[in-house]
């Protein structure tokens, strides 16, 4: 016995210092890059060739051919890796999902390469490098993480290297090259994934589809390390190694046996699946979800006339065998899945094929106990949408690469666990059903399969679900401030989503007259998302492409030819546009029309990320169009300010500016001419001021260029019942505390009432901002609470309070830019604090001045003014009682400062509660009523 433990031991040892590798790789190559390299193992796999190449076939000796390998080809890969792949992306400062896609872009191709070269049979000739002495394995391993350890910390690379992982553009102003740091990063990187894949090769199976999982399945030891710790790394990998090997031991008998025989021999698979669900994930949260389309994915309608004439030609043209035909559409409704979750939803999700395994499984095991085909397959549908519903539920709380790697994990434990294992598939068939049996037949039935879920993806993409779901997707945070309840949302597109990969696994099973789990192995769900992504996600065309050029490549008689060539296109994502843009772009609604026109003509919004000039060259006087008129200058009659003089009050009775931390006298109404219209019913609490002389609300209807101008006429108008004076928002002893022990609230209290303006001002990193979004919602105190109106909100989300009528705005822009400007207001009124009020979008736009034709304009073309204006309208168009606006003069220039300041003020004035977050003190001097000093996390006045 001990010596039975003794020899576990030492194959544990084995595998472990391969994983160990792995993990060392990994880690040295995002501390260098910032890149979740997930083609380490078909790095691993393509240097095992190599070094198989050139002994077995080449006949070199095995020394010589180690050195090539390894300090030649491995590094070589990883050069040209950074030079020709990511690179390019991080000079772009491309995103972390952009760059996890170009790694999956490169797994594909690497082994699509290995398919063509040499083919996709297993190899066990596999030459051994040390010899069957896991002992010097380990000690290459230890020497191997000391030298990366030395060389990090006290070397000038090392200090190089630490300075690019901190900040990378800081180091390059400090004059490092980081571009020299990236290389060397990703060429050990690579050295190490080639003696991962030579050490490994002779114990597993050295072919193209296994290898590269089985190193993929040990990135668990690396998010065990949190991608930092080598020691850590190098640790659980020998651990989980010895573990793995000691379970083989264990035969236990029973239903559960071959179960937990299945788990004990693919210990790694449940580390990572673990580590992925419970560990602090890596990647941040808004800024790594899938980017936004940037064209608006319409398809011309001769373009799906052609299609649809493509996918009927085989019932008229081919003959009776459709063997090749009918695996398109039900790969198409598959495909289909990832236009949901990642096309729309923005969600990185590589785990489908594992959702389509069940789908094909469920109907097997269901049609095997008598169930007609059809209604197994209806049954089959729900089960696994259930099982999308476990699943996607833990999975929800990560974000970015974090939920990459659970998906991923997923998709993994469920083709080990499940799809390959003998207790769940021996002896089943899968036929068609009845009356189906012949190609023609069956090929119809899944064009009108098709058909339909094509119809409800369109009708989701187009209601008040796809547009949150396009918001979720542009700007998660903001979705959350608009209110848009995320998790629930991201839940319903995971279950949407597996419920479409279902019934396309359960029809392609059909389709064959086979359960074949290697049809929906984990790498052909990743080679699936390549190619959804290469085409283009957002777009119903996407799944319909890809299923055609996939089955018709593979079907070819050179096999990988389909991955080698999706795998380049998506390693190249950086560089290449969705090949669907390439199409011609879809005809416009007339009212798009009509605002595409008058941008042309200069009625609309100006270049990109272009700020406006103080006025339009087509018109030297009077109001811009698509703007709020600005306010007259103090005492001129109505001139305009000059730039760079100080800023009016929004109200000309006030006489001087308020003292910080004391309240200023409210403002006295002047004339109509100074003041915009509330986008909501007027709220004037009893006691104040009368509503003669307000100016009444603009007009609704038209689209031409007085829209925003109306703002500031007094029109006369029956005076309406006062409703409830708004809820008061209270903070009451904050307390937060950062990781690593910086205090950034400190026992801070913070009363906020209606119809008054309160500020916030002081120094960086003072605690204004995360004050402001502990009343959010954003971030939760340690300590205190937050009440409105008496009651406890604290634990309230985002989004909830949004519901309960706190809008807010942000810092840093939060538009979804693949949705036109009407689109991200219709959103704030449709999930805001009063719903199912058609006419608060129209007012928010034209008090906003939206209303003319740019408002047909998608946000992503449009200048940093006009985008302050368009979240602010769709903060508004939820009908708040309080508003918090953080920086929301940032990129304005001073006409469009003054026109905030002007609507600010007449907010307030109609009883609005608002805090303002603002570095500019001639704007917070204008429009305050209070303003606060915020100090070392406190309130100093």
């Amino acid at each position: 016995m001990a010596s039975l433990t003794y020899e576990l031991t030492l194959a544990g040892l084995a595998v472990g210092s391969a994983a160990a590798l792995t993990g060392i790789g990994l880690i040295v190559t995002y501390r260098a890059t910032g890149v979740l390299n997930l083609a380490h193992g078909a790095v691993a796999m393509i240097c095992a060739y190599v070094l198989r190449q050139l002994v077995v076939v080449g006949g070199w000796p095995l020394p010589a051919a180690a050195l090539l390998t390894l300090l030649v080809v491995a590094p070589g890969i990883g050069l040209v890796l950074d030079r020709v792949v990511f690179r390019p992306l991080a000079r772009r400062e491309a995103n972390p999902a952009r760059t996890l896609v170009a790694s999956v872009g490169v797994f594909v191709l690497l082994v699509g390469a290995a398919v063509l070269l040499w083919g996709p049979g297993a190899r066990e000739d596999a030459p051994v490098l040390l010899g069957d002495d896991p002992w010097a394995q380990l000690g290459a391993v230890v020497a191997l993480a000391c030298l990366v350890t030395a060389v990090t910390r006290w070397t000038r690379f090392g200090r190089e290297l630490r300075a690019v992982v901190d900040n990378r553009p800081l180091a390059v102003l400090s004059g490092i090259d980081a571009d020299r740091v990236a290389a060397a990063g990703w060429a050990f990187g690579s050295f190490t994934a080639g003696l991962t894949g030579v050490l490994l090769a002779p114990y597993v199976r050295l072919d193209p589809y296994g290898m590269p999982l089985l190193v993929v399945e040990v990135i668990a030891v690396a998010v065990i390390a949190r991608m930092r710790s080598l020691p850590v790394a190098v640790a659980a990998a020998l651990a989980i190694g010895v573990a793995q090997a000691q379970l083989t031991r264990l035969h236990p008998e029973g239903w559960a046996g071959p179960l937990l025989q299945a788990v004990g021999a693919n210990l790694f698979v449940v580390a990572l699946l673990v580590a992925a669900l419970v560990l602090p994930g890596i990647g941040g949260r808004g800024r790594d979800a899938l980017p936004p389309p940037a064209r608006s994915g319409r398809v011309p309608g001769g373009v799906w006339v052609v299609v649809g004439v493509l996918f009927l030609l085989p019932l008229g043209f081919a003959g009776t065998d459709l063997h090749t035909a009918v695996q398109v559409p039900a790969l198409a409704v598959i495909l289909l899945s990832l236009v949901v979750v990642a096309g729309r939803g923005g969600q990185i999700a590589l785990g489908q094929a594992a959702y389509a395994g069940l789908g094909a499984l469920f109907t097997a095991l269901l049609t095997a106990r008598g169930v007609p085909g059809l209604v197994a397959l209806g049954l089959a549908v729900p089960l696994v949408a259930a099982v999308g519903l476990l699943t996607g539920r833990p999975a929800i709380r990560r974000h970015g690469l974090a939920l990459a790697l659970v998906t991923l994990a997923t998709g993994v434990a469920v083709s080990r666990f499940v799809l390959t294992q003998p207790y769940a598939t021996a002896g089943l068939s899968l036929g068609r059903p009845a009356g189906l049996t012949d190609d023609r037949a069956f090929y119809a039935l899944e064009l009108a399969v098709l058909a339909g879920c094509l119809a409800l993806v369109a009708a989701l993409r187009r209601g008040r679900t796809g547009r949150a779901l396009a918001a979720l997707r542009d700007h998660e945070p903001g979705a959350e401030a608009a209110g848009v309840a995320v998790p629930r949302l991201k839940l319903l597109a995971f279950v949407l989503g597996a419920a479409l990969a279902a019934l396309g696994g359960g029809l392609l099973g059909m389709g064959l007259r086979a359960f074949d789990p290697e049809a929906y192995d984990p790498v052909r769900g990743l080679l699936w998302f390549a190619a959804v992504l290469v085409l283009g996600a957002d777009s119903l065309l996407t799944p319909l492409a890809a299923a055609a050029l996939l089955v018709t490549l593979d079907a070819g008689p050179q096999a990988g030819t389909a991955a080698a060539l999706l795998g380049l296109l998506a390693a190249l994502t950086g560089r290449l546009p969705p090949l669907t843009n390439l199409l011609p772009q879809g005809r416009r609604p007339r009212a798009e029309e009509r605002g595409a026109r008058a941008s042309a003509t200069g009625g609309g919004p100006g270049d990109r990320g272009a700020r406006r000039p103080a006025t339009h060259p087509s018109r030297p006087t009077g109001p811009r169009e698509g703007r709020p008129a600005p306010p007259p200058t103090r005492g001129t009659g109505g001139e305009d300010a000059a730039p760079g003089a100080r800023r009016p009050a929004a109200h000309p009775s006030r006489a001087t500016d308020p003292l910080p931390g004391r309240p200023a006298p409210p403002p006295t109404r002047g004339d109509g001419g100074d003041r915009g219209a509330r986008p909501s019913a007027a709220r004037t609490p009893p006691g104040t001021r009368p509503t003669t002389g307000r100016p009444a609300p603009p007009p609704t209807g038209g689209t031409g260029g007085d829209h925003g101008r109306g703002a500031g006429r007094t029109q006369p108008r029956t005076p309406a019942a006062p409703p409830a004076p708004a809820p008061a928002l209270h903070a009451h002893g904050l307390t937060l505390t950062h990781p690593g022990g910086v205090t950034a609230l400190d026992h801070v209290s913070l009363a906020l009432t209606p119809s008054r303006i309160t500020a916030l001002v002081g120094p960086n990193g003072a605690g204004k901002s995360t004050l402001f979004d502990c009343l959010a919602g954003t971030l939760r105190p340690r300590r205190g609470r937050i009440t409105l109106d008496g009651a406890d909100i604290t634990s309230r989300s985002a989004h909830a309070r949004t519901r309960l009528g706190i809008a807010r705005t942000f810092q840093r822009l939060a538009v979804f830019p693949s949705l036109t400007v009407e689109e991200n207001v219709r959103l704030g009124e449709e999930r805001g604090h009063v719903r199912k009020d058609p006419a608060a979008v129209e007012r928010s736009l034209r008090l906003l001045g939206l209303a003319g034709p740019v408002r047909h304009e998608t946000a992503a073309g449009l200048p940093t003014g006009t985008l302050r204006r368009v979240e602010l309208a769709r903060a508004l168009a939820g009908q708040p009682h309080t508003l918090l606006l953080d920086e929301p003069a940032a990129g304005l220039d001073a006409d469009e400062t003054a026109a905030l300041a002007r609507i600010l003020a007449a907010l307030a004035a109609d009883g609005l509660t608002v805090l303002v977050v603002e570095h500019d003190l001639d704007l917070v001097a204008g429009i305050a009523h209070t303003v606060h000093t915020m100090e070392g996390g406190r309130i100093v006045s």
